[in-house]
């Protein structure tokens, strides 16, 4: 059996205070932003991962040494990566997720937008036989963000990110597990996981680590 635990957070939850624990890397990367919900999903995301960290090597947040490095570029962008789990993190509008596992693990949540432009997307990232069965939805919106947090959960754990062309996933690859996940029902989010074993993936409120 593999367990993976989702964690949920909001960014009306963030607290300057979290900012203490940042490395040097991150405060750049949270100085950069403009937007202040970009800052507090940043932010919020970082925290989650650290106090997970802490809780699961019994360390202090603020001592969890994590790289970003983009294996396209080299600079600091990348998944997040620390020795001892595997993790992915994801946010969208005002929902921040962190997925944890000891499997590589790929986690994506978007909020669905009624005005994407549904057609010319679906041109760049499905494949034919997927622009086909979207034709059909009564909710072409909520059917292409469905595709596509599928194929981004998959390329986050798979590692290859941008790399690849999403019109040749059309389903987990060999190895690999994935499922949509419940959220709120605004967005849809989904989970990629390799691993063989029946898989379990477990909910979690971020609010239980931020207190």
């Amino acid at each position: 059996m593999t367990e993976v635990e989702v964690w949920w957070g909001r960014i009306g939850q963030v607290r300057d205070e979290f900012a203490a624990d940042l490395d040097a890397v991150e405060r750049q990367r949270l100085a950069a932003y403009v937007r202040d919900d970009d800052k507090a999903r940043f932010l919020l995301g970082c925290t989650i991962v650290r106090r997970l960290l802490a809780a699961r090597l019994s360390l202090p947040a603020a001592s969890i040494e994590l790289t970003r490095t983009c294996a396209d570029c080299g600079k600091p962008h990348g998944k997040v990566r620390v020795d001892g789990a595997e993790l992915s993190v994801t946010h969208s509008g005002e929902l921040v997720g962190v997925a944890v596992s000891d499997h590589p693990v790929g986690l994506d949540v978007e909020k669905v937008d009624l005005g994407i432009d549904v057609d010319g997307l679906a041109r760049l990232s499905l494949a034919d036989e997927e622009i086909a069965t979207l034709a059909k939805s009564d909710d072409r919106a909520r059917a292409f963000t469905t595709y596509w947090t599928r194929k981004e959960a998959v390329v986050k754990a798979t590692g290859d990110g941008l790399r690849t062309d999403l019109r040749t996933i059309t389903g987990p690859p060999a190895g690999f597990q994935l499922v949509d996940l419940e959220t709120d029902t605004e967005y849809v989010a989904a989970l990629a996981v390799m691993a063989a074993e029946p898989l379990v993936v477990l909910a979690k409120d971020a609010a239980q680590v931020l207190i």
